[in-house]
């Protein structure tokens, strides 16, 4: 491959593609760790409707093609239009990746919220890294017992969208990071320098 800009970007998206399925595999795995398989009729159905569609989609295909599902998850019923960004340019290479979604539905709810906010801003890219370090304070809050009802999750999303809308720019993984300590303090939990959310 020639050492220029065209060459150096499709190095660089296919290393953020490897690392996506990487990071998708990662998360099934963990997923069926946790839970038990759901043997359901509306898993075994659901399943269906996924491997029904074409892959890669985009999360307007998705959207369009099973957008009303209803997933039931221990936080309540979400329906595969609340986890899915509906934008043409977010794209799913497999039905993995949306599986990955209704595993958390809370973080995929908001992270849903917050790429659709950014499609709002002019000349500005949501990185996959960034992404990830977004996904990983959601998911640092949902395992806080002390935090109830995901609430953390809720407040820190707002926070972000309200960034974007007012500041017109994405706040850097390290400022999100930075609220949702300041939120886990302020409800009583301690938060110490060595963990995720100790800036």
């Amino acid at each position: 491959m020639a050492d220029n800009k065209t060459g150096r970007d499709k190095q660089a998206r296919d290393a953020e593609r490897r690392q996506q399925q990487r990071e998708i595999d990662a998360e099934l795995e963990r997923g069926d760790e946790e839970q038990p398989p759901d043997e359901s009729t509306e898993s075994v159905d659901l399943e269906a409707e996924l491997e029904a569609l074409n892959f890669p989609a985009t999360g307007s295909d998705i959207v369009a093609a099973i957008g009303d599902w209803a997933v039931e998850s221990a936080e309540g019923s979400y329906s595969i239009e609340e986890l899915v960004p509906k934008a043409d340019d977010e794209t799913f290479d497999s039905p993995d990746a949306v599986r990955v979604l209704v595993q958390v539905p809370t973080v995929s709810a908001a992270m849903k919220r917050i790429v659709e906010a950014s499609k709002t801003l002019s000349n500005t890219e949501f990185s996959w890294a960034q992404r990830k370090t977004y996904e990983t304070t959601f998911q640092e809050l949902k395992a806080i017992d002390s935090v109830d009802d995901d609430e953390g999750i809720q407040v820190i999303s707002d926070w972000v969208v309200e960034q974007i809308h007012d500041k017109e720019k994405l706040p850097s993984s390290r400022a999100v990071r930075r609220e949702a300590a300041k939120f886990c303090r302020a409800n009583g939990y301690e938060v110490r320098n060595d963990e995720w959310l100790g800036i």
